[in-house]
């Protein structure tokens, strides 16, 4: 199988599909790959360290789409690469079709077949490929949260850890997952009040076991939201349906009670946000103020780390590539559950419940 590795485009995105040691492990299994140059200089991977691994370097995306029979890159792909993707293909990535009509139109009009990140399940329920960027968002969560509480961002002007003599910030986080889980941990270690909410009591006590004394663990519901966000400097929103679509949580009534400056972070924004408020920005343009209230919406977080991000997320990736092209997508998915959870649309057809769900569209269970 010839496999194609473009450089990523959404803006600031640094991350790239595949790092040399996979290229490696495709060319030595017989398959060729196409990589486009500079596709990985935003990781801090040379177009050299690419060759020396066995890949043919290309002079642009289309010579890569035109070319391989799967793509595989980190972000959904962006319009303009809309008319590169053929009938057959695989396209392997994280698209979150649940917060865009328009790209899973789009992608469904190709006859592509799609392989969604982030809902490839494993045995034990769990999202192994999502969980790294998780893992990289909800750290990062705290960190441009702090950023955006200074008074030359427009926050209130607070230091979460606070010092002697004067109280630290308030952290609500909301979800307690791998987003919500990092983030506590980031945010106790600053020295800020954690407060985490998710609905989940078995999860709220392994929170209790695994997270410092500082956070507590509270029952999430309307009522203990509205409380917990009155009083929080920092909001995170970490909420997870997987291939669906965020539930709104915090409401626009809701943000005239919270303080003013106060930050949220809405880390679902990629599923649509859990802040009826949520819109999704970019790294060049990351926030906007509603009702006195900073909303950091940014949909690929991660990429602002690219070198970090790109390994913690080829290092879960690559295994399923070498899949894929191994056997096609047919077999690669009778054979590997995070395979077929994780194709979402295949020759028009809609094949992931949530998606079709969340728009209205016809769905067709995957006929394997």
């Amino acid at each position: 199988m010839i496999v194609g590795v473009p450089r990523e485009i959404k803006d600031h995105e640094y991350r790239v599909g595949m790092v040399p040691a996979g290229v490696h492990a495709l060319v030595e299994s017989g398959h060729k790959v196409l990589v486009e140059i500079g596709a990985g200089l935003g990781s801090g991977i040379l177009d050299d360290d690419y060759e020396a691994a066995g890949a043919k370097l290309v002079a642009t995306a289309k010579e890569v789409f035109d070319g391989a029979d799967m793509i595989v890159k980190v972000k959904e792909p962006q319009p303009v690469e809309y008319g590169m993707i053929r009938k057959g293909q695989i396209v392997y990535t994280y698209f979150h079709y649940a917060a865009s009509r328009e790209l899973t139109e789009a992608m469904a009009k190709t006859g592509a077949v799609t392989v969604a990140y982030e809902t490839m399940e494993d045995k034990r329920g769990g999202l192994p490929l999502l969980t790294p960027m998780s893992e990289v968002a909800g750290r990062m969560s705290i960190q441009e949260g702090a950023k955006y509480l200074e008074r030359p961002t427009e926050g209130r002007g607070i230091l979460l850890g606070g010092v002697p003599g004067v109280e630290p910030g308030n952290v609500v986080i909301i979800g307690g997952g791998v987003v919500g889980t990092n983030a506590a941990k980031m945010a106790a270690g600053l020295g800020a009040r954690v407060t985490i909410l998710d609905v989940s009591l078995d999860r709220l006590r392994y929170l209790d076991d695994v997270l410092p004394p500082s956070v507590v663990e509270i029952y999430s519901n309307t009522y203990n939201i509205r409380e917990a966000i009155r009083h929080a400097d920092l909001v995170v929103g970490a909420v997870l349906i997987p291939g669906a679509k965020a539930p709104s949580l915090i409401r626009r009534e809701d943000l005239p009670a919270m303080k003013q400056g106060a930050v949220i972070v809405d880390v679902a924004v990629d599923q649509g946000g859990c802040v009826e408020t949520t819109r999704a920005t970019t790294h060049s343009n990351p926030t906007y103020i509603i009702d006195g209230v900073v909303h950091y919406c940014v949909a690929n977080m991660p990429g602002a780390v690219g070198r970090t991000s790109t390994f913690a997320l080829t290092n879960a990736t690559s295994r399923f590539a070498i899949e894929i092209a191994k056997l096609g997508w047919k077999e690669a998915a009778k054979k590997h559950l995070e395979v077929r959870t994780g194709i979402n649309v295949v020759d028009g057809k809609i094949t992931y419940k949530a998606v079709a769900e969340a728009f209205g569209m016809e769905y067709t269970p995957l006929p394997l």
